[in-house]
């Protein structure tokens, strides 16, 4: 390997070893119990998690719970339109091959006795592709799942969370002869071997897809691609952990309609107690949530509890004064 092989021009110049930009936006959808807007660089994956009290036949009676998805890309996703599957009357084989990796690798994190004779629906929808699309769309998914447990927890159906560990995929692949982290579709399309990875938070592998696209690769340059797919999955399942850390944006509070948000209003110099705020209250009422203004100031913390414990449907406090 030469050394002007090493130098592949990337993408805003990043270097072989690094991640496209990468966000995870919670909450996306107002109805789904759990939601996230994942996005490498310009390829946006949008995947909600839906609970249903059923399961699959071959489940039924057995006390286990299942996790399943379903992908598909708009039509305009791509560089030239697409039509529909649904038109078409049937899915790709690319399509099924694709969510059934994301079903299976979810379920590799999942303990599916704890889950309960109930599901776990996944839907992927790439609204931009700019490769890495099934990669981005395992990453996000377990985010969407992360939050559809934890809506089942809050609402009293689980006792504790059957994810046993974090879940994130990332595509690795040989251009030029260089090793490069985390493909873009201009990467992918004239790379020598194209790879995608996906991993467990604790860094064990659930699948490895690997192709010789033109050159066959050694055990050397797998053993490299895979160095580079276990470092680029630590930093992304660390943006998963810090996207779960941040509070859900307030429109994602209305999936938990018969949980009204509480107020802790009080008086003081100059303030007014619920006349001093109700009226900055119309963006809330407007995005379809529950206010619950009722709250002795001057015994907060007590009466908090008391509701709580009478309906455990409180979901969040906004404090204002």
């Amino acid at each position: 390997m030469t050394e002007s092989r090493r130098a592949v021009p990337r993408c805003e110049g990043r270097a072989a070893d690094a991640l496209r930009a990468v966000t995870i936006q919670r909450g996306y959808t107002r109805h789904a119990e759990g939601s996230a807007l994942v996005s490498f660089g310009h390829t946006r994956v949008l995947c909600t998690a839906s609970v249903e009290d059923r399961v699959p036949p071959h489940r039924r009676g057995s006390g286990q719970g299942w996790v399943t998805a379903e992908y598909g890309m708009l039509p305009r996703a791509t560089h030239t339109r697409g039509d529909r599957e649904a038109a078409r009357g049937r899915q790709s084989g690319r399509t099924q091959e694709i969510q059934r990796l994301i079903g299976r690798s979810l379920r590799c994190v999942f303990d599916l006795a704890r889950l309960g004779e109930r599901s776990i629906l996944i839907d992927c929808d790439v609204l931009q592709a700019d490769g890495g699309t099934r990669t981005a769309a395992i990453t996000g998914s377990w985010v969407a799942a992360h939050d559809a447990v934890t809506w089942l927890i809050a609402h009293g159906k689980l006792a504790a969370s059957p994810i046993r560990d974090a879940l994130a995929a990332v595509s690795v692949g040989i251009v030029q002869g260089v090793a490069l982290l985390d493909l873009d579709y201009a990467e992918d399309s004239t790379c020598d071997t194209d790879m995608n990875v996906v991993m467990t938070g604790s860094g064990a592998f659930v699948e490895l897809q690997g192709t010789a696209e033109g050159a066959a690769f050694t055990h050397a340059e797998m053993d490299a691609l895979l160095a580079l797919a276990d470092k680029g999955i630590r930093e992304l399942v660390a943006l998963q952990r810090a996207a779960l850390a941040a509070p859900l944006p307030v429109r994602a509070q209305s999936a938990w309609p018969d949980r009204p948000i509480t107020i802790v209003h009080g008086s003081g110099p100059g303030a007014t107690g619920w006349a001093n705020f109700s009226s900055n209250l119309e963006p809330l009422v407007a995005a379809g949530l529950r206010i619950d203004k009722g709250v002795d100031p001057h015994n907060a913390a007590a009466e908090i509890h008391q509701r709580a414990a009478a309906a455990p449907g409180i979901d969040g406090r906004i404090g204002l004064e």
